[in-house]
């Protein structure tokens, strides 16, 4: 019997870390979600992968842009292609920033018609359609939020929580 951890039997999975990367099916796209900081060494294990995926960095700023490139990687591929949302959190633990993040990004996909998504990226598109008006307040009560503004970096968590500020997908592979 197929792992239903891998999320085989949907278009649009989500996993958390390393560990998604390795435990989630094989996806033709892979988009590396990290609301507040680099996703550098997750999107390289991405980008190593065997499958040689493409992959995107995505994030709240980038959200729809984000979406909006996969929808076209679809199409030109010519055909249903599996993408897997793999959350960078707190050191591969959950971040609700980033379940926001991928929740965003999951909604745009919705609205582009990528809708055949595991459970675990419907809740988190719900969640982010219930709470998009309280996206900075969210971020900035986030552990992470916290830990950056106490470090001085409260600039960084505000603009972290900039729905689609940027209108360019950032592709890695």
């Amino acid at each position: 019997m197929t792992d239903s951890r891998a999320q085989s039997t949907y278009q649009v999975r989500l996993g958390w870390g390393a560990a998604a990367l390795a435990r989630l099916a094989e996806a033709d796209i892979v988009v590396v979600v990290d609301a507040i900081g680099s996703p550098d060494e997750l999107a390289a294990q991405a980008v190593g992968l065997a499958g040689r995926p493409t992959v995107f960095a995505g994030s709240l700023r980038n959200a729809t842009a984000t979406a909006n490139a996969v929808f076209r990687e679809q199409l030109d591929r010519g055909g249903r292609t599996a993408i897997n949302l793999v959350l960078a959190g707190d050191d591969g633990e959950f971040a609700v920033e980033d379940y926001l993040a991928a929740g965003a990004i999951g909604d745009a996909l919705s609205a582009l018609g990528i809708d055949h998504s595991a459970p675990d990226v419907a809740v988190a598109a719900e969640g982010f359609r219930a709470l998009t008006r309280a996206l900075k307040h969210l971020l900035s009560a986030s552990e992470t939020g916290l830990r950056l503004s106490a470090d001085g970096r409260r600039d960084e968590v505000r603009a972290a929580a900039e729905l689609d500020a940027e209108t360019e997908a950032t592709r890695l592979a």
